[in-house]
């Protein structure tokens, strides 16, 4: 019944806040706008920069799984460990989840904020705290002790506060909390000795449903901080509030994510977070939740000794971006990351990505995802891309080409993250804002490149830059032959 009465109170409180125009506009150009990208990069997640397709299509790049890198076996930990995320600041990875060695609520065994930290995001080691004793065990990796109120740090969820005017004191902040008693702010110097920014809750709202993952970090092109939580509309769905202090959100009942002109789906998790080579654009690697649709036989589950009760649902990860305001871009609607061969992977809430993308190679970044949740053997498995290579635009063997809107960019040179076949190719024409060649920049002045490259500096005949052109509105012309093109930006070589 409280459930009940929570889902209408949302559907009321979201329809009231587009009514009252509290509806928060996507950041994205006027039609027929010029985009100003200046040196940004831009990866091609989105629609943001595509001005046409002619044969090329836009493609998702599921990462490699590298396999299990954290087995959750300890015995505060267990198969309801979630809400995890992954931080790489100073050198450390960090990696702050929940422990959870048994189903349930309000009990001493759920609600564990736990850490563990790497060297490389592969070899991880948990440190002992010291803030709290398991069942005789002394050493634990478990941050705090709130025998009094166990779930106030089951959905702990920390960020590195890149805010220029925040104290070092509090560079890292965190959310936690559960309905109706709200989210509570924490702030720490190190990411590991944690305090409250205040004792009371600094969310509290009936549209937020918060038994789940809620993320907020400072937005450097809002210049703001933004938080996605957890809320209802008739479907599992995600709620945007900002704050210019971290203590005072709004607007009040927060405003809904929309999601384009797609099929509404289940998003259970959003892990909605700047992408750490291009903040302007936010990524969600969000938990797809296909409720009632059982895959695995109860002979199945009874062999992957699932607790009873998860057996009845599935999921999966998709990839969602937006670039603030309440529009989630679904380009892609096939999967990021798709259940394994093991029928424990095909169990309710289990592939439930791990919130941060981080790099961990000279070329390489990588994800994290939870596999065989509500099952003995819950792990973190790895997963790999080179770097900026989510998605693409992708040309066939018979070749297309795509253009870009009319855009703006600062800078000297043009790069690109791209790779061919062997016989693949790409050549780059630069046109005026009516689509006309500009001298200099034609079709035949741009070499044919093929090759692999994370960032390839382009010019054009007699070594001639784009520089010249910055600051005025242009248009990108990519010609392509078996090639894929994941990013671009206009600046100096880094």
């Amino acid at each position: 019944m409280k459930r009940t009465m929570i889902l209408l109170a949302s559907l009321v409180m979201g329809a009231l806040s587009f009514v009252s125009g509290a509806v928060l506009l996507a950041q994205d150009p006027s039609p027929g706008a010029a985009v100003n990208i200046g040196s940004n990069r831009e990866l091609l997640v989105d629609q943001y920069l595509i001005g046409s397709l002619d044969g090329v299509t836009q493609k998702l790049w599921p990462p490699r799984d590298e396999g299990p890198v954290f087995l959750l076996d300890r015995p505060w930990e267990g198969g309801f460990c979630a809400y995890l995320t992954v931080i790489h600041d100073g050198g450390k990875y960090r990696l702050y989840y929940r422990g959870g060695p048994a189903a349930g609520k309000n009990t001493p065994s759920v609600g564990r904020a736990c850490y563990a930290e790497s060297d490389d995001g592969i070899h991880w080691t948990r440190p002992d705290i010291g803030a709290f004793r398991w069942e005789g065990i002394e050493e634990t990796n478990v941050l705090f002790d709130f025998d009094d109120d166990p779930l106030l740090s089951h959905n702990f969820a920390p960020f590195v506060d890149t805010n220029p005017n925040c104290p070092p004191e509090q560079r890292y902040k965190a959310l936690t909390g559960y309905y109706p008693k709200g989210l509570t702010a924490f702030v720490s110097s190190d990411g590991v000795h944690w305090k409250k920014l205040r004792e009371e809750p600094v969310i509290q709202h009936a549209n937020y449903m918060l038994d789940s993952q809620n993320v907020a970090f400072w937005s450097e092109s809002e210049g703001k901080y933004v938080c996605y939580l957890r809320g209802a509309d008739g479907y599992r769905t995600v709620i945007r509030i900002e704050s210019d202090d971290f203590i005072h959100w709004g607007p009040e009942g927060g405003v809904f994510m929309t999601y384009g002109d797609t099929p509404r789906e289940e998003i259970y998790i959003n892990q909605t977070a700047p992408y750490f080579r291009a903040p302007q654009i936010y990524l969600a690697t969000a938990a797809r939740f296909m409720s009632g649709k059982r895959v695995v036989t109860p002979q199945q589950a009874a062999e992957c000794l699932v607790n009873p009760g998860y057996d009845g649902d599935c999921s999966d990860a998709v990839l969602m971006t937006t670039r603030g305001g309440n529009v989630y871009d679904r380009t892609f609607m096939e999967a990021l990351i798709r259940p394994g061969l093991d029928p424990g992977d095909w169990i309710s809430r289990t592939n439930y990505p791990v919130r941060g993308i981080v790099q961990t190679g000279p070329d390489e970044m990588s994800m994290y995802v939870e596999r065989f949740y509500a099952q003995p053997h819950v792990r973190i498995h790895r997963c790999s891309w080179k770097l900026d290579r989510i998605a693409s635009v992708s040309a066939p063997y018979a070749g297309g080409e795509f253009r870009t809107k009319p855009l703006i960019f600062s800078g000297e040179d043009l790069f690109i993250n791209a790779n061919t076949s062997a016989p693949g190719t790409i050549q780059i024409e630069i046109l005026d804002k009516n689509g006309q060649p500009i001298s200099g920049y034609e079709l035949d002045k741009s070499p044919v490149l093929t090759g692999n490259w994370i960032e390839k500096k382009v010019r054009w005949a007699e070594d001639k830059s784009a520089g010249s052109l910055a600051g005025q509105e242009v248009i990108l012309r990519f010609v392509m032959k078996d090639a894929d093109i994941y990013a671009l930006r206009f600046g100096a070589e880094e």
